[in-house]
Order: structure tokens, then C-alpha cells, then sequence
């Protein structure tokens, strides 16, 4: 993950509400669909619990598949410009 998403990262682990707000848009509803193709989500699931917990590595190798794609690239890009306003 680069400094930009763990800066937004760390945003919204303090700022619920815009947590919320970005899972209600329609680019959090697509950064959800990509994150749980494939496997109906057993994968975000674990990376969440394992974050919870402290451990990052399965959340960020996650994101990095998202982003190595020029639409995922560009949704992660624009949720970033979105969680900075």
C-alpha cells in the first residue's frame, strides 16, 4: 500500500462516519466487488479479522491486487481524492 492509501487508511479508522459514507458510494460498492470476487468475500473477511488484530499484510497485498489493474488503479484514486476533501 502506498503512503497515500495508508494516510486514507488511517483517516478512516478515525472518522467512522466518513467509513460509512464511502461504503455507501458507489466507488465503495466497487472497491467491495473487487475485493470479494472470487472467493463471496472469505478473503476480505480474514484480512479484516487479521487487521483488527494489527496485522496489515493480508489487507494491503489485497489492495495492491485491486490497484494492479488501471480500474482498480483509478477507483482507489479516486476514493482517495474523495476521503481527502
Amino acid at each position: 500500500m502506498d503512503e497515500k492509501s495508508a494516510q486514507m487508511a488511517e483517516q478512516l479508522r478515525k472518522n467512522p462516519a466518513a467509513l460509512k459514507a464511502l461504503m455507501q458510494s458507489q466507488d465503495g460498492q466497487a472497491l467491495m466487488r473487487m475485493l470479494t470476487q472470487g472467493d463471496q468475500g472469505a478473503g476480505l473477511q480474514r484480512a479484516v479479522q487479521s487487521a483488527a488484530k494489527g496485522d496489515t499484510a493480508a489487507m494491503v497485498q489485497m489492495v495492491s491486487q485491486v490497484m494492479q489493474s488501471p480500474e482498480g488503479a483509478e477507483l482507489v484514486e479516486r476514493i482517495n481524492k474523495a476521503v481527502r476533501r
